[in-house]
Parts: structure tokens; sequence; C-alpha cells
């Protein structure tokens, strides 16, 4: 199966659909522009771009809300929190590496407004 992307005018990721392989066939070749025409014609008129579920393609598989980034061919999600930056891979990472010693018993979460990662009390019910 395969997968695209409905881009609006803000190269914001709207709707990701399921497409049958059959659909992109161009002779014995899988054609993204036979893909891009399929979805035209159910939806209309729109932007769509093939995505991966295995991100064999555009570094991420597209979800609701990520972003587009035509320029570099890629797609990515939205920023969690102002200090993160997006590394090369299109993965958004925190200014502070999350802490090597994280287990079943010791879970961090990211505090923002100190900028480290502080542990998650955990309770078992």
């Amino acid at each position: 199966m395969a997968h695209f992307a409905e881009i609006n005018e803000n190269n914001i990721v709207t709707k990701v659909i399921v497409v049958h392989n059959n659909e992109l066939l161009l002779g014995d070749t899988e054609s993204e522009s036979k893909g891009i025409d399929f979805c035209e014609g159910l939806f209309g008129h729109r932007n769509w771009v093939q995505t991966s579920y295995n991100g064999n393609i555009r570094y991420n598989f597209a979800g609701v809300g990520y972003t587009w980034d035509k320029d570099n061919d890629a797609f990515y999600a939205p920023q969690p929190f102002e200090s993160w930056s997006l590394n090369e891979d299109y993965i958004w990472e925190a200014p502070v590496p999350y802490p090597e010693d994280a287990s079943e018993d010791k879970v961090y979460e990211w505090d923002e407004d100190n900028l480290t990662w502080k542990v998650v009390e955990l309770t078992i019910e």
C-alpha cells in the first residue's frame, strides 16, 4: 500500500490516505504522479505528496499537522518545544541529550522552563 499526504497552502499536512499499489502502476513501475492523479480524482485538485510508512522517502512518515519542506523533500513533526532544533534527519532534538540511565524504572520528561530532563515519578496501581 502507498500513502499520500494532502498539503495545505501553509505546507501543513491536513490528511493522509492509503492508496492501493495498483493505482500507482504505470506499466510495471509505480509512479508517484499516477498516485497523485488518483488522489485528485477522489478529492479534487489539491496538493498531494507521497509519504512512506517505512520512512524510505522524505525522511519521515507524514502525519496530520506535520510540515512539508518541499525544498528539502522532507516531512517533519510539529516542534514539541521552543528550545528544540531540527536535526539533519528532520527529527526534533532537545538542547540536552536524553539521559542514558533511562529504564523501565526511570523515565524522564522534558522541562522547558529549566531546559533539562526531569525524572517522572511512576505510580503502580
